[in-house]
């Protein structure tokens, strides 16, 4: 899948002066390439997604238990970027992330918990959420994920994430809370990025054997990016929305 970290300019530095031939061949180029693109901002995307309401989960978290998943999520996704992927994280793409981290959320926060993920620290000890209270239901919540067909298990893809477990909260950005996911529809590609505040996580592709495929992105930035259609904007008809993993509260 192709996002925006491989997404560069490329510039040729110390190429010859062209001809006038060959500037009369450059601006034909450009007259056609300037026409393709108005035909593609009027022509409608091509969504795979297809929203639909989703049922109201029977286990869903409290008001306060959200406010703690949503901590424990940023701190986990956090550790990740900081500290480069778990091995314990094996399904590794941009659902994978997401739901890697709910299920460590999920988890009891106990000492081996904390060493198996690297938190033994005093820094880290020193600034842990407060643990979750959670019921046995609710923990087995990253086990049962609803698929495209109905089914449930501990898989979903990122548009299944989206039309089945997850509700639409805005196209605007400004409207998202921690953990809240930040959907991407190419048509035949979707993509996850999850909002974190201070700044927009994500994983895609990695591009040489020591890439971990983790990337921290700015939001003034990724609302800049060269490449538009990775722009949260709600005028970039490939940014389908801000949406909330729906057993959370609100």
């Amino acid at each position: 899948m192709r996002s925006p970290c491989e997404a560069h300019a490329r510039s040729e530095p110390g190429a010859a002066v062209p001809s006038r031939a060959s500037r009369r061949v450059c601006l034909s180029r450009m007259a056609a390439l300037s026409a393709l693109a108005a035909l593609a901002a009027v022509a409608p995307a091509a969504h795979a997604l297809s929203l639909a309401a989703t049922s109201p989960d029977p286990d869903a978290l409290s008001a306060q238990q959200s406010a703690a998943f949503r901590a424990w999520f940023a701190r986990i996704v956090d550790q990740q970027m900081r500290r480069g992927p778990t091995p314990r994280w094996t399904q590794r793409d941009c659902a994978g992330l997401v739901r890697f981290a709910v299920g460590e959320t999920l988890r009891p926060h106990d000492s081996k918990w904390l060493r198996a993920n690297g938190m033994t620290g005093l820094a880290d000890t020193s600034s842990l959420p407060p643990e979750l209270q959670l019921s046995a239901a609710q923990r087995t919540i990253a086990n049962r994920w609803t698929q495209l067909d109905g089914s449930t298990g501990a898989y979903a893809s990122a548009i299944a994430l989206i039309q089945r477990n997850s509700r639409f909260v805005s196209k605007d950005v400004n409207q998202a809370l921690p953990g809240d996911l930040l959907f991407f529809d190419q048509g035949d590609d979707q993509h996850l990025m999850i909002w974190l505040e201070r700044y927009i996580a994500y994983h895609t592709g990695t591009v040489t054997p020591t890439d971990t495929g983790l990337r921290a992105v700015a939001v003034s930035d990724l609302m800049q990016w060269k490449d538009s259609r990775w722009q949260p904007l709600d005028g970039n008809p490939n940014f389908v929305g801000v949406f909330r993993l729906d057993f959370l509260t609100p």
